[in-house]
């Protein structure tokens, strides 16, 4: 008997041998996971990253089989000695939310809008239990209170529209730990997520597997999530496993060239070294005339959103004073509604300051109507957050490029074609392509459609507005390099808008940073990054995951001392 107490122990909680995963589509099998293997212990934080397609969120699917009907899963998947390909779906159903639970990435798409997060809860707790709906309502706040929801007494009674990302990720995971289940299944929980409420959202995940004794399969893209929360770590690519080792292991010493590769991509705080700024650098905030040199400023501005009738209007912006120079990039850094994205639309003239100016290019565009804006417009541009939304599917890649040429130049047929076909082979696209359509084309693809557009009149100003932020990390690392390629080559200004600062920190000359509408910090990049001078600019960098396991360990640290103040 003590033998198998023991080795019981020793057992892992799942077990994943040979797992294969096809899809048929039009008579023919599609493979997406391919003979894969791994095992999740007790009390074990296993992750699993990759790029998209590489079979990570479909092999953790095939473990509660929820995969659509035309997937042939082969294999074997056991769960606490239990196989699970064998069971019914009534067994299944009785496994999924009691002994595995699954949060998703997405908390708006997994929750119902018309229903109130306390009514949603306590269907979670109930569908498992013969729980009173009484005792479920309590449970249901008392599981509000353990993912340290904000005034969980007030907001039970909330739909979700009215609740954060962050605070409906909270949701979702109460649902999820309900039940307290042996396994916790995380597929890229907090992707959405600015930094901040990413880092309280691991260290939630890290107390509630301490707390539940539950394991947790982590599922996630992002490398330095991977060193803040793992202990071990499986590399996927293709539908394959190409590598696996503890965490500590695969930061320190990598082995497949794939995970190298991996680990090198990623833009992280620290990766990037600046130099220090020339005195001439120092923010002007504008004593006096502007200077020749300034492509984009804003002074003194406000934005506000006008209400229902009768109810005030929203302040998003508040006295905010930003320049960006000729050939500058200055980066926009904040959480979600910080105001950085109405920012952005205010350069661009698409909204209106209630209060201060608005200069672009030498042009005061304040009170400009958008008839007499339109003469302007070939001076400055915009890149957006989604390439697969901003690009017309209508249109030819030619057509979508040519767009800007044919409304702001009296080019012949021939010279336009032949300007976007540079165009295209400049932002590193075949000008073959020139008559295909977006959807024939992967997201960094399209994304390099997006800047060629933005770029084909050639501006002095360019608005980028999240633009890697949708992008797989290896994607990203070759649009950032297009992109400073690209910007010292054509010497353009460009407002970089991002919650990701290991990017702004290798693109940005000066950052900006808001909170709330208002401008809390304004410097150099390594003054901002490094020295920061505002608390909250200090809590934002140390809650910015890092890819090194113990390096994470003291920022982790420091992010709470601070937070705690």
């Amino acid at each position: 008997m003590p033998e198998e107490t023991e080795s019981s122990v020793r057992a892992p909680l799942l077990k994943v041998d040979d797992l294969s995963v096809s899809f048929e589509m039009s008579g023919k099998g599609s493979a997406a996971v391919d003979n894969v293997s791994y095992a999740v212990n007790r009390g074990e934080v296993l992750a699993i990253v990759g790029e998209s397609g590489s079979g990570k969120s479909v092999s953790s699917m095939a473990i509660l089989g929820l995969l659509p009907p035309n997937a042939r899963v082969q294999g074997r998947i056991e769960f606490d000695g239990e196989s699970l390909l064998e069971l019914s779906p009534d067994q299944l159903r009785q496994l999924r939310g009691q002994k595995i639970a699954m949060i998703f990435q997405e908390p708006m798409t997994a929750l119902d809008p018309v229903y109130t997060i306390g009514e949603q809860v306590v269907e979670a707790i109930r569908a498992h239990s013969r729980m009173s709906k009484n005792d479920a309502q309590r449970r249901a706040l008392e599981l509000l209170h353990l993912v340290r929801l904000p005034e969980p007494e007030r907001r039970i009674n909330h739909y979700p529209h009215q609740l954060s990302g962050g605070q409906l990720q909270r949701i979702v995971i109460a649902m999820a730990v309900s039940c307290d289940p042996d396994l916790l299944i995380a597929d890229e929980p907090t992707t959405a997520l600015d930094v901040t409420v990413q880092a309280e959202i691991l260290e939630l995940l890290r107390d509630l597997g301490a707390r539940l004794n539950a394991s947790v399969l982590f599922i996630t893209h992002d490398m330095g999530v991977v060193a803040d929360l793992a202990d071990r770590v499986i590399v996927m690519r293709d539908g394959r496993i190409v590598e696996e080792a503890l965490v500590g292991d695969l930061f320190a010493a990598p082995k497949a060239e794939y995970t190298q590769n991996l680990l090198d991509s990623v833009p992280h705080l620290g990766k990037t070294k600046h130099e220090e700024p020339p005195q001439s650098a120092e923010v002007s905030h504008f004593a006096g005339t502007l200077p020749e040199s300034t492509v984009l400023s804003f002074d003194n501005v406000d934005i506000t959103y006008s209400g229902r009738i009768g109810s005030d209007g929203f302040k998003a912006v508040e006295d905010v004073s930003i320049e960006v120079r000729q050939g500058e990039v200055v980066g926009l850094v904040g959480e979600s509604g910080s105001g950085k994205s109405t920012l952005g639309r205010c350069a661009m003239g698409l909204l209106k300051p209630s209060a201060g100016s608005v200069s672009v290019c030498g042009t005061d565009i304040t009170s400009l109507s958008s008839r007499k804006l339109r003469p302007k417009r070939h001076e400055f541009s915009m890149v957006f957050q989604d390439p697969a939304s901003s690009l017309n599917p209508r249109q030819t890649l030619g057509e979508i490029v040519a767009k800007p040429l044919k409304l702001h130049t009296k080019l012949r047929a021939a010279d336009v074609r032949r300007r976007v076909e540079e165009m295209l082979e400049r932002v590193r696209v075949p000008s073959s392509w020139v008559d295909r359509y977006p959807h024939e084309l992967s997201g960094g693809q399209r994304q390099r459609i997006g800047i060629a557009r933005a770029l084909v009149l050639s501006p002095r100003l360019l608005i980028a507005d999240e633009p890697t932020s949708a992008l797989d990390v290896s994607v990203q690392a070759t649009v950032l390099d297009l992109f400073k390629e690209l910007q010292n080559e054509l010497g353009f200004s460009c407002l970089f808008i991002t919650h990701d600062l290991g990017v702004v920190e290798e693109l940005a000359d000066r950052i900006a940073v808001l909170r709330g509408g208002r401008l809390v910090e304004f410097g150099a990049a390594t003054d901002v990054l490094n020295r920061s001078e505002h608390e909250y600019t200090r809590r934002l960098v140390l809650s910015a995951p890092v890819p090194d396991p113990e390096a994470q360990k003291k920022r982790r640290r420091e992010f709470a001392e601070v937070s705690s103040r």
